[in-house]
């Protein structure tokens, strides 16, 4: 996969006539209490119009998320930055950002992790289908600096989280995102998705790794059943890799969720609900030798889940998309 720039922006790019989306993101999480922030850079691009860049921020704590977004005319990629969104900025180790006056970061994160890709060919990263790539830059990364919310000073040290890109023209159908590093540094990063196609709509397709000890183990794939019983505030999932099965469920109070309007290049909407502090529990079995583990997130976990539904009861925040 080292063809593949895990960082190279791709909407600048992107001829005038076609639609584009792409994100860069960060999760974080405090390392022993649920407080957590989700921080996008975003582009979105509508076919023969120029794109717009967004910030989207979102810090969860216990009493419920603390949303804003901005939106700006001709992001861009200046430099050695990885996306500039007006002011804001990320790039190798760092990113800084406002919202107005009330809403600010400046972060520090570092990770000795090599890039995960999650989609299982080189050839997937440059051709039509899928329709969304995705990939982690840093799938387990370690932060640190300060985050400034409604003159609330929220220092960093030592937060775990990760550093994500994805991009492409058209969301799935419909999409799970899981993510959690437990305290001994092994870490889960996985997509799930249902694909339209046509008239059909596909099965759950998963892709991701399970790290263990320093040792990545792929999940899904070709060959791979995934299970899923999803809802907008938890999910039990079994992914399966080679010699390996993943029996695992994440969960969190609805007021800890975070609802937002995510729209494709072309207008279609998903309803998408977030939560970066919710808790995550793991059994991991090695059929042929019997070996057993079982890991456990205690608010600090990533699900997130897009859907067509809107009557998820969950409030969506009051910023369009695209």
């Amino acid at each position: 996969m080292t063809a593949v720039d895990p960082i190279a922006a791709r909407f600048v790019d992107v001829p005038e006539k076609a639609g584009h989306y792409e994100s860069f993101y960060l999760k974080l999480c405090h390392p022993s209490q649920p407080l957590g922030a989700w921080i996008r850079y975003t582009v979105h691009k509508r076919p023969k119009a120029p794109p717009t860049g967004s910030l989207w921020f979102t810090l969860f704590d216990p009493e419920g998320p603390r949303a804003a977004k901005l939106t700006v005319p001709a992001p861009d990629a200046r430099g050695e930055d990885w996306i500039n969104v007006g002011e804001a900025r990320i790039g190798a180790g760092d990113a800084v950002g406002s919202i107005g006056a009330e809403v600010a970061w400046a972060l520090r994160f570092e990770g000795g992790e090599e890039p995960l890709f999650h989609l299982p060919k080189e050839w997937m990263y440059g051709g039509r289908l899928p329709r969304t790539k995705l990939l982690s830059p840093l799938p387990a990364a370690s932060f640190d600096g300060l985050l400034t919310v409604d003159g609330r000073d929220l220092p960093v040290e030592g937060w775990r989280g990760m550093i994500g890109h994805n991009w492409g023209r058209e969301h799935a159908e419909r999409w799970i995102w899981l993510h959690g590093i437990t305290e001994d540094g092994d870490w889960l990063d996985a997509a799930v998705g249902r694909v339209k196609l046509g008239p059909l709509t596909t099965p759950w397709i998963a892709n991701g790794v399970l790290s263990l000890a320093g040792e990545r183990h792929r999940l899904g794939g070709p060959g791979h059943r995934s299970e899923v019983d999803e809802a907008p505030d938890s999910c039990a999932f079994q992914l399966t890799g080679k010699g390996l099965r993943v029996r695992g469920s994440v969960s969190a109070p609805r007021e800890r969720f975070v609802g937002w309007l995510y729209a494709d290049p072309d207008g279609d909407e998903h309803n998408t609900v977030n939560c970066s502090i919710a808790d995550m529990r793991l059994v991991v079995e090695r059929p042929a030798d019997g070996r057993r583990w079982e890991l456990t997130i205690p608010g600090g976990a990533a699900y997130e889940l897009g859907m067509r539904e809107r009557d998820h009861g969950i409030e969506i925040q009051p910023y369009p998309d695209g």
